[in-house]
C-alpha cells in the first residue's frame, strides 16, 4: 500500500488557520509598503487613470503569479510531499547528476538568494509597521528606527527558545490581520466603487502601453505585492497544498485585493495634482484606528519575519543533508514538531545583517530599493526548473511544457528586468549576499569531491586487503570497530589505512556508510541494509531523507536485527578529521577556494554531534589531504 502524500492533506479549519500564520506572513504584510513604494516610483502622485492601471497590475500579478503559477502548477512539483527549490532540484535528479551544471547553478543560486531575502524581509516589514505612527504624530519619528532595532534583536534572540508555543497564536493573529485589512479596504471601495473596473486587464495593459519603458520603475514596486509567493511552495510539507490553496482563495487573496483597492480608492479621493504625503495603507484607515493598527501590523510583521527565519533554518538543514552545505549545529526545539529547529550560526548571521540593513537604510521606503531583486531572481529560476519537472517528471509534451513555463517566464522576466533597475538603490545587497552563499555551497561540494578523489587511493586494492584479512596475515585482536565512510564500497579507505598503520585488525569490523537520499524521508523498512563481506566483517548502509535527523546509534541497533551481530556496548567508532593542504603536483582547487573550504571543513560540526554517536567511544583519526 502506497503511503499517503503529506502534501495532499485535506483542508481542516486548523490547517487553514495554520497556513495563515506560517505561510502568508510575507504576502499578508506587503500592503504595508507596496502602494507607498509604487507612488514614490511614480514621482509622489498618480493620475486617476494611472491609479486604476496600478491596481489592475496588482490584481493580475497576484492572480497569475501566486494563484496560477504557484497554487496550480508549482505546488504540483512536490518531492514526496516536500516543496522548496532544493526539493525541486532533488525531484528532477540534479543533486547527484553531473553534466547539467546550468540547471544545478539555477537551483543553488535560487536557494542562496532566499537567505538574501531573509535578511531584508524582517527589516522592511518591522520598519514599515512602526512608521505608521508617523500618521498620528511626527514626535515619535526619531524613535521608529531604534524601536525596530529592539524588536529585531528580541526576535532573533527568541529563536533559541523555540517557537512551538508562540506559533500557536500566529494563525489567529494573522486571521485578525486579514480581516482588518479587508474591512479597511472594503470601506475604501464603498466610498469609491469605481475602482472595481480595474479587474479588467485592459487597465494594466493600457498603463504599460502608455508609459512604455518608464513603467518598469512601477513594476518593481508592483512586484513587492507577490514577494511571499515562494513561501507557498517552500512550506507545503508543513501544511499541505490543499490547506494552503484554501486559505489563499478563501481569505488571503480577497483581503489583499480589497486592501490595495481601498488604498487606490483613497488616492483617487485626493485633489487633482496633490502629492501623497505618508503611507496610503495607514492614511486609508480611520484616524482613531491608526495606533491599534500599528500594534497589529507590528505583530503581523514579526510573524512574517519569524516565517522567513524558520524557512532559512529548514533550508540550511536540507542543504546540509543534500551535501551542499557544511555540517552546522542544529537544535531541535520541539519534541512534537519536527520543523521546529534552531541553527545558531544562521540565526546570528541573519540578525547582524538584518539590523545592519535597517540602520544603514533607515526607513522602509529606502529599503524597498533593496527588496525584490532576490525574490524575482528566485522566481525566475523556479520557472526554469518547473519546465524541467514538467518534461522529465510529469512527461508533458514539449509544446505544452513550453507553453505553460513560457507564459510564466514572460511575467517573471518582466519583474526581473524591473528589479534590475533597483541595483544601484540597494538591490545589489541581496544579490551579493546570495552570491556569497552560492560560493560557499559550491565550494563545499567541490571540496568534498576532492577529498573523495584523493582518498580513493587506498595504498592497496580492496581485494588485497580482504585477502590479507581472510588469510590471517593481519593479526586480529578482540573488540569491535565501526569505521565511518562516505563511500558505498564494502571496504573503507579509513579502515585500510588504520590496519596498515597498526598492523592489526579488530576481531569484528563494520564499514558504516551514511547515505542521504533525494527524498525528504526514508521508510523504516528501507533504512538499513547489511552486507556480510565475510565472517565478522559487515558493510552497513544507512539511508536518511534530507529532512531527517540521523541517529547512528539507533541505526546500528536496527542493523543488529539484520544480521550485523556486534556488541554495541563495547564498540569503538572511527572517523576521519582531515587537514587540507595544497598539492604541489596537481592541485584540484584554486588557492582561494581551497582556503575557504579548509575554513568551512575545520569549523563544521563533528561526527559525534551530527550523527548522535557516543563521545566516549568515538576515535577521531587525523589525515593530511593534499589537493
Amino acid at each position: 500500500m502506497t503511503p499517503a502524500n503529506p502534501a495532499d492533506r485535506k483542508t481542516t479549519p486548523g490547517l487553514a488557520l495554520a497556513a495563515l500564520g506560517i505561510v502568508y506572513g510575507d504576502l499578508g504584510t506587503s500592503p504595508l509598503y507596496t502602494a507607498q513604494t509604487i507612488v514614490e516610483a511614480s514621482g509622489g502622485h498618480v493620475t486617476p487613470a494611472d491609479a486604476l492601471g496600478i491596481l489592475s497590475l496588482l490584481f493580475w500579478s497576484l492572480l497569475i503569479t501566486v494563484s496560477l503559477k504557484y497554487c496550480v502548477f508549482v505546488m504540483r512539483a512536490d518531492n514526496h510531499g516536500e516543496g522548496g527549490i532544493l526539493a525541486l532540484m532533488a525531484l528532477i535528479g540534479l543533486n547527484r547528476t553531473k553534466g547539467r551544471g546550468a540547471l544545478i547553478a539555477c537551483g543553488l543560486f535560487g536557494a542562496a538568494l532566499i537567505y538574501g531575502d531573509g535578511v531584508i524581509t524582517p527589516a522592511i516589514s518591522v520598519l514599515s509597521a512602526l512608521e505608521g505612527i508617523n500618521v498620528v504624530t511626527d514626535a515619535l519619528k526619531p524613535y521608529v528606527l531604534p524601536g525596530a532595532v529592539v524588536i529585531l534583536l528580541g526576535l532573533f534572540a527568541a529563536q533559541m527558545l523555540g517557537t512551538a508555543k508562540i506559533g500557536r497564536v500566529f494563525g489567529p493573529i494573522m486571521l485578525l490581520w486579514f480581516l482588518t485589512i479587508a474591512a479597511i479596504g472594503a470601506a475604501g471601495v464603498f466610498r469609491h466603487p469605481g475602482v472595481v473596473v480595474a479587474i479588467s486587464p485592459t487597465y494594466a495593459i493600457g498603463f504599460l502601453a502608455h508609459h512604455g519603458w518608464g513603467s518598469f520603475a512601477v513594476l518593481g514596486g508592483v512586484f513587492l505585492a507577490i514577494t511571499g509567493g515562494e513561501a507557498l511552495y517552500a512550506d507545503m510539507g508543513h501544511i499541505g497544498r490543499n490547506p494552503i490553496r484554501t486559505a489563499w482563495f478563501a481569505m488571503v487573496l480577497p483581503a489583499l485585493v480589497l486592501s490595495y483597492a481601498g488604498q487606490i480608492g483613497y488616492m483617487l479621493d485626493l485633489p487633482a495634482g496633490s502629492e501623497l504625503k505618508g503611507n496610503p495603507f495607514f492614511l486609508a484607515a480611520p484616524g482613531w484606528s491608526v495606533v491599534p493598527l500599528v500594534i497589529l501590523a507590528t505583530l503581523a510583521t514579526i510573524i512574517a519575519s519569524q516565517a522567513i527565519i524558520t524557512g532559512s533554518f529548514s533550508l540550511t538543514r536540507q542543504a546540509m543533508q543534500l551535501g551542499w552545505f557544511p555540517g552546522l549545529h542544529i537544535r531541535q526545539t520541539s519534541d512534537r514538531e519536527y520543523g521546529q529547529i534552531y541553527v545558531p550560526v544562521v540565526n546570528w548571521t541573519m540578525m547582524v545583517f538584518t539590523i545592519l540593513l535597517a540602520v544603514v537604510f533607515g526607513s522602509s521606503d529606502r529599503l524597498a530599493g533593496a527588496y525584490g531583486t532576490a525574490v524575482s531572481t528566485t522566481m525566475l529560476l523556479t520557472t526554469l526548473l518547473l519546465y524541467t519537472a514538467a518534461r522529465e517528471v510529469w512527461h508533458w509534451p514539449r509544446a505544452v511544457a513550453l507553453g505553460v513555463a513560457g507564459g510564466f517566464l514572460i511575467v517573471d522576466l518582466g519583474f526581473f528586468s524591473a528589479n534590475l533597475l533597483k541595483i544601484a538603490e540597494g538591490g545589489w545587497v541581496p544579490l551579493v549576499f546570495g552570491a556569497a552563499i552560492f560560493t560557499i555551497m559550491t565550494t563545499w561540494r567541490q571540496g568534498i569531491e576532492a577529498i573523495r578523489t584523493r582518498t580513493r587511493d587506498l595504498g592497496q586494492s580492496p581485494e588485497d586487503f580482504l585477502r590479507r584479512i581472510r588469510d590471517g596475515v593481519v593479526p586480529r585482536v578482540k573488540g569491535t570497530a565501526v569505521f565511518m565512510s562516505r563511500d558505498t564500497k564494502p571496504v573503507a579507505a579509513l579502515m585500510v589505512r588504520h590496519v596498515a598503520q597498526f598492523l592489526t585488525a579488530p576481531e569484528k569490523l563494520v564499514n558504516l556508510t551514511v547515505i542521504f537520499e533525494e527524498v525528504p524521508r526514508v521508510a523504516e523498512a528501507d533504512r538499513v541494509r547489511v552486507e556480510t563481506v565475510f565472517e565478522n566483517f559487515w558493510h552497513v548502509e544507512v539511508r536518511y531523507g534530507f529532512l531527517e535527523v540521523p541517529s547512528l546509534r539507533e541505526a546500528m541497533q536496527a542493523a543488529h536485527a539484520h544480521g550485523c551481530t556486534v556488541d554495541l556496548t563495547h564498540a569503538l567508532y572511527f572517523g576521519a578529521r582531515d587537514e587540507i593542504v595544497r598539492s604541489r603536483e596537481s592541485p584540484l582547487m584554486p588557492g582561494w577556494r581551497r582556503r575557504l573550504f579548509g575554513f568551512l571543513y575545520r569549523n563544521s560540526i563533528h561526527m559525534v554531534d551530527r550523527f548522535d554517536l557516543p563521545p566516549r567511544d568515538f576515535i577521531q583519526i587525523g589525515r593530511l589531504i593534499e589537493f
